[in-house]
């Protein structure tokens, strides 16, 4: 596997080597050990959560409350998707920045997420199956969120705005500075 680390640092896309021949082909998809000794830092991933969704199709922004934040490693088991990480942490220097990232199928290949980073992804194929990996269980009531839409992070999602597919709750999130972070760039998420 390959790491490199992206415009934010904390960011990191991960490159498999795969190898192919007349079967098909065979890659790591994650090695825990490899990807800890690269950030040089311990995530025990718990749990890997698989959503479906059609073209179209946009996951708002989001994280949980800093008891509960966690780490994630997101993968395409088919179709495409642009991943979105945004640094939510107050004081770092690249807060409100944000990276994206296409992930597909077909590229094989994944993004990490450290605590601190608001996350989601728009659906830019027909339909995709995207694997996250998550370092905490899930707690109800921990969400927080900021709208896909907001004009100052002013991100692109690739989609046509009359295409956009959200969930209710999504379109009801608040814009970035209207969110308070409990996230802090000199405080140790781990």
């Amino acid at each position: 596997m390959e790491y490199i680390k992206l415009e934010i640092p904390e960011i990191v896309l991960c490159k498999p080597k795969i190898n192919t021949d007349d079967r098909g082909f065979v890659f790591e998809s994650f090695k825990r050990d490899s990807l800890n000794d690269f950030l040089g830092y311990k995530v025990d991933f718990c749990q890997d959560n698989i959503l479906y969704n059609n073209y179209g199709v946009i996951r708002a922004l989001h994280t949980n409350s800093l008891n509960y934040a966690q780490s994630k490693l997101v993968s395409v088991l088919k179709g495409k998707i642009l991943d979105v990480a945004v640094d939510f942490r107050i004081e770092s220097p690249t807060f409100g920045k944000y990276v994206c990232v296409e992930l597909s199928y077909e590229n094989k290949q994944q993004l990490f997420l450290p605590r601190g980073f608001l996350h989601g992804f728009s659906v830019l194929s027909e339909d995709a199956i995207v694997n996250i990996k998550i370092d905490r269980y899930f707690t109800s009531g921990e969400g927080i969120g900021v709208r896909y839409d907001d004009q100052d992070l002013n991100i692109d999602w690739k989609i046509p705005e009359h295409l956009h597919i959200l969930s209710n709750a999504d379109r009801l999130l608040a814009n970035f500075k209207d969110v308070s972070s409990p996230f802090h760039y000199n405080t140790k998420l781990y």
